[in-house]
């Protein structure tokens, strides 16, 4: 597999770039750290601060894995993130998003990120899968991955607990050839 774009791209709202250091601040935290913004995410369970999170981005280096602020078109905003774990030796790259703005919500910007990257990534030489996976409650991610061309793939049954109710986690992938 070709090494997925570390370059930024271009949505129709926004813009991924690079994260760096300086995209790193008390908002940025914030979001980490807000209930609603992790409601679904295993996030949840940690208090995050600025050397966590700056940890956090240091994983990336010298990796195959791609790190994205999303930042809006309009007025440059950074309003969430995405990230790409690609898995060389198999031609699969696994979608992670969190728009964390929650101001930004409802307003496209997620699908817009997911389909940008999703894009890239299959256009790139030797992959051949994109995935990725949500609790079954999360609506607002299911449609995102179905209105970007996603097929349901798998079912974890009852994996974990949102509210203290059992909650499936759903995995969906789309194949470069779709």
């Amino acid at each position: 597999m070709d090494a997925l774009p570390s370059h930024s791209l271009q949505g129709q709202k926004l813009v991924l770039s690079p994260m760096h250091e300086a995209d790193i601040d008390e908002r940025h935290v914030s979001w980490l750290n807000d209930p609603q913004v992790v409601r679904f995410s295993n996030q949840r369970f940690v208090t995050h601060d600025l050397a966590s999170c700056l940890n956090y981005l240091r994983s990336f280096e010298y990796s195959p894995h791609r790190y994205f602020s999303i930042r809006r078109l309009d007025n440059d905003e950074q309003i969430g993130t995405i990230t790409a774990y690609a898995s060389v030796h198999h031609g699969t790259v696994d979608l992670g998003l969190m728009i964390g703005e929650r101001s930004a919500w409802g307003q496209g910007y997620g699908l817009d990120a997911w389909y940008t990257l999703q894009q890239a990534a299959l256009a790139t030489r030797g992959v051949r899968k994109l995935t990725g996976g949500t609790l079954a409650c999360n609506d607002g991610m299911i449609r995102i991955f179905e209105r970007a061309g996603m097929q349901l793939e798998a079912v974890r049954h009852a994996q974990e607990l949102v509210d203290n109710q059992p909650q499936d986690i759903v995995y969906y992938a789309r194949f470069s050839t779709d």
